[in-house]
């Protein structure tokens, strides 16, 4: 796998740069705070998104512990997979970052610092929708430090059984992702979505969903304590629970949304077409991994 890397404009979501920076790095324009409920711990936690210096990148302080660690939105900062991505350094730790990230780096903010006082980003409605409204209110400053792209020139593909991800050289950026499960309501669905397009209309208000035969057991396994049909769509053998659903295709939309937050984790988008089947977040983080292995970053 090769992978140019450069320093020009490429292709960009819906957000407030204008055309003629968008080769340069964005923070907020003001901060924004935002208060829930953790999806796994079941927590109460606030978070508050501020700007942060061109090159700091996004990053996590959990404000709650000593010495405010910080912990960086970085591949590297990785600790586990299990049903969200959860990044650490050395003790601190903070979970279910994707939905988060996934609004930071589709609306074009490059450096955020993101403070919260607890171990879980909080999961809201189950989509990242109110992060993206907030963004869009607070608005962008650009930065006088370059924004990097990088080209990618061979495919990169990692696969478990009939579960891929790859990443797959194209002239623009564009994310597609398929699911294929037994049950009737979701079936076989795929969704493609490239930065051209709005980030804040087409993936941002797809929701987080669950199987009913499942929550027992991911329960009883200490997960999903703040799971709840406010902010998951759950579905069994006769339908969804909790209808109607935002897009036919919403749980397809939702991977490619898990997708986007988990390659945030490079510190920004290549140009390549990221395509992906049945694959989940251990899978995703594994492509970041080899992709960040020939990225040439300044």
């Amino acid at each position: 796998m090769e992978v140019e890397v450069s320093y020009h404009s490429s292709a960009n979501c819906h957000h407030p740069v204008e055309p003629e920076q968008a080769s340069f790095q964005h923070t907020l324009r003001t901060e924004f705070t935002r208060s829930g409920i953790g999806l796994h711990t079941g927590l109460p936690v606030q978070v508050r998104v501020l700007p942060a210096p061109a090159n700091y990148g996004r990053y996590f302080v959990r404000v709650d512990l000593p010495q405010a660690p910080e912990i960086p939105a970085k591949v590297e900062a990785v600790s586990q997979t299990t049903l969200s991505t959860e990044l650490a350094q050395g003790e601190a730790t903070v979970r279910t970052v994707e939905h988060l990230l996934a609004a930071l780096a589709a609306m074009g903010v490059d450096n955020a610092r993101i403070e919260l006082n607890g171990p879980e980003v909080p999961l809201l409605d189950g989509s990242a929708a109110e992060w993206a409204g907030a963004i869009a209110r607070a608005g962008l400053i650009p930065q006088p430090q370059p924004r990097p792209t990088g080209l990618l020139r061979e495919p990169c593909w990692i696969r478990e059984g009939d579960a891929f991800v790859a990443a797959l050289p194209a002239s623009e950026t564009r994310f597609t992702y398929g699911i294929d499960f037994d049950l009737a309501a979701i079936g076989n669905q795929w969704h493609s979505w490239s930065t051209d397009a709005s980030f804040l209309e087409d993936i941002a208000p797809a929701r987080t969903f669950g199987l009913l035969h499942q929550i027992d057991y991911l329960r009883q396994q200490g997960l999903i304590k703040g799971g709840s049909l406010d902010n998951a769509l759950v579905c069994g053998p006769a339908g969804w629970l909790n209808p109607p659903l935002r897009f036919a295709n919403e749980p397809a939309r939702h991977k490619l949304l898990d997708l986007m937050g988990d390659l945030s984790l490079l510190g920004y988008f290549p140009t390549a077409h990221f395509l992906a089947y049945k694959a989940n977040h251990h899978l995703h983080t594994q492509l970041v991994r080899s992709l960040a292995q020939t990225l040439m970053r300044c």
